[in-house]
């Protein structure tokens, strides 16, 4: 089985850490490809950032020249799921979907631990649009840019340790969920601090296209219907690289 797992911003260093995680938690039949966007930002922390990384995602996706079975969308609260699950005939996984449904599985009420407040608003749309808001105890932001959780991941640990006691304790949850794919390889650490469990989007991802793979279970076309054959203009964006 061979799995894509995109970044939607544009650090390298973010995608390896992504594709860690990914490959932590894969079977070891499973083939972990962890790509970057070839354009964009940085860092994604907004709307207007969320909506070019989805057009840069797409894009990098067109390039990809060997078959995969499946792809994990790496960003939380971010736009093109739906783009990519028209696009592509495969199962597509967002992270924030898969985080959200793997919480209620195991608890009543989550709550989800991201980067920056700036973001909520974004994530709270998502999990309205995926049907799970109800189930959010709160949305919590621990006011670190997401390439300072690599920069500095003592002092992002500890935040974001902190806001999730806060979520079990004020809020009542009784599942965290890590908002951000730069904080892929921290559930543990978090879980043993605030003694519940702590969900890993990227993690959860992979598992579950794995299982959908597995069940040979795919994107349904008459909710995703493949994008009518048309001339579109300057795509896609990347040309194929020489060799």
């Amino acid at each position: 089985m061979r799995i894509v797992v995109a970044n939607v911003n544009t650090t390298e260093g973010v995608t390896e850490v992504i594709r860690q995680q990914a490959v932590k938690v894969a079977g070891s039949a499973t083939e972990i490809v962890a790509v970057t966007p070839d354009f964009g930002a940085d860092s994604v922390e907004g709307n207007f950032e969320s909506y070019l990384a989805a057009v840069a995602v797409m894009d990098r996706i067109t390039q990809i020249r060997e078959p995969f079975d499946a792809l994990v969308l790496a960003g939380f609260g971010e736009h093109g799921k739906e783009g990519l699950a028209e696009l592509l005939d495969i199962p597509v996984v967002d992270i924030t979907e898969a985080a959200a449904h793997t919480a209620c599985l195991i608890g009543r009420r989550y709550a989800v631990v991201t980067s920056l407040r700036r973001t909520l608003g974004q994530i709270h749309d998502r999990l309205r649009l995926i049907g799970l808001a109800d189930r959010c105890a709160a949305l919590r932001a621990a006011e670190l840019p997401v390439l300072e959780l690599e920069a500095d991941p003592e002092r992002s640990s500890e935040r974001i340790v902190e806001e999730a006691r806060l979520a079990v304790e004020s809020d009542g949850a009784d599942v965290i969920v890590l908002g951000c794919a730069g904080m892929a390889g921290l559930a543990e650490h978090v879980e043993a601090a605030v003694d519940v469990p702590v969900v890993d989007g990227v993690a959860a991802a992979v598992a579950l296209a794995e299982s959908l793979v597995r069940q040979h279970l795919t994107t349904s076309k008459r909710a995703y219907p493949t994008p009518r054959r048309k001339a579109i203009k300057g795509w896609p964006i990347t040309p194929f690289a020489a060799g």
